[in-house]
């Protein structure tokens, strides 16, 4: 079984090496080749162009632009001219949905794992969308929910983050391993992972923490970076504003930064869902230039933007957006967790369930969803010729 797949950035690398581990357990002699990353290469596949290309995907250069479209277009016509049994395309939807539907039109059966957020908001993207795949598999079951209505192919496999973080956080082992103080509350400040959000989000994350430990004086705090970018931009705000401030700054270690708190500021994003399978009462930043920010609220068709939030259906904790930002409005969020331990226990059981929830072995229900696919495909090929 030959299957093409293209994965961009670090996350699609790693989804896409433990789905073939897993349809190499069902299908040993099953090979791969497409846009790769090193774990994907690892695990044996033939990589005609590295991931990282499309990890450029949002930046504007119609030089790079034009390569995309060069390496789009070679790699559809590798493809198309001998044909893999079928095709995943993991994440980056802005190269592989018209990738997909240029080989679904020569009868390549597709499978795009990974949602766009076309649910929240670009929903024109659907039926493009549901032109070019034969299946779309989801992380999250709302997302589910939202294909089946308008009819397009899909399956919920679950969180491969849900299957990888344990169901009970040992905070007390994630301080030691971070040399936090064990006998303090900390919190966690997360600004983000750019330096876009970190540049607009910094000030007031540092701001909110001086006045949450004026407020109470035995706080400590821990702020994990992504890369020395981020990390010099905040350590500039916390020099600016608070250079005395108990707080621990280390590289990288976010999920364990997180476990070690008893309550996290952070930025929008990915990280909430960590936050929320760690079990840690959050308070979520949100915050753009203003035109982006304008432009947003034209195309979003949803009501909450934290995945904890739309996990559940309702706004369980604070989304703190825009001109809302203030380190006022952070740290009172942060210190009503502190005050309310009901709530907080309230939330870790709200915050578990979903965890089950999403607990689905993602990897090898994924890679029993694109098998299906391959079967039937065969099956129907089958059938045309008997009937001919």
């Amino acid at each position: 079984m030959r299957i093409g797949i293209v994965a961009g950035e670090t996350s699609g690398d790693l989804l896409g090496a433990e789905l073939m581990q897993a349809i190499k357990v069902r299908v040993p002699e099953a090979t791969f080749e497409g846009i790769a990353g090193p774990k994907m290469i690892e695990q044996g596949c033939d990589a005609l162009y590295p991931a990282e290309k499309l990890a450029v995907m949002g930046l504007i250069g119609i030089g790079k632009y034009m390569e995309l479209r060069s390496i789009r277009a070679g790699l559809a016509r590798k493809l198309i001219n001998d044909p893999p049994d079928i095709f995943i395309g993991i994440d980056a939807p802005d190269f592989n949905i018209g990738l997909e539907t240029r080989l679904h039109n020569h009868k390549i059966p597709t499978v795009h794992y990974v949602s766009p957020s076309v649910w929240a908001w670009r929903q024109y993207r659907l039926p493009k969308i549901a032109r070019a795949i034969d299946l779309m598999l989801t992380l999250f079951p709302f997302e589910a929910k939202f294909y089946e209505e308008h009819k397009v192919p899909v399956r919920f496999v679950g969180h491969p983050l849900a299957d990888m973080i344990p169901l009970q956080t040992d905070s007390q082992a994630a301080r030691s391993e971070l040399g936090l103080p064990l006998d303090k509350r900390i919190i966690a400040l997360l600004p983000g992972s750019r330096v876009g959000e970190v540049s607009r989000l910094s000030d007031y994350f540092v701001q909110a923490a001086a006045q949450c430990i004026e407020q109470r004086p035995g706080l400590h705090f821990v702020a994990p970076f992504a890369n020395p970018e981020t990390r010099e931009l905040f350590e500039q705000a916390l020099l600016a504003s608070a250079p005395h401030l108990p707080i621990t700054v280390i590289d990288g270690q976010s999920r364990t930064a997180m476990a070690a708190a008893d309550v996290v500021l952070l930025a929008s994003g990915t990280a909430t869902l960590e936050a929320m399978l760690l079990k840690k009462p959050m308070v979520v930043a949100y915050r753009l230039k203003p035109f982006s920010y304008w432009l947003a609220m034209q195309l979003l068709k949803v009501d909450n933007y934290s995945l904890p939030n739309l996990l559940l259906g309702r706004r369980v904790i604070p989304e703190i957006i825009q001109d809302d930002v203030t380190a006022e409005s952070l740290s009172r969020a942060v210190l009503e967790y502190l005050d309310d331990p009901e709530k907080v226990v309230d939330l870790q059981q709200q915050f578990s369930e979903v965890h089950h929830a999403l607990r689905q072995n993602a990897s090898e229900n994924a890679a029993d969803a694109v098998l299906s696919v391959v079967e039937r495909t065969r099956s129907e090929i089958a059938s045309a010729k008997v009937k001919r």
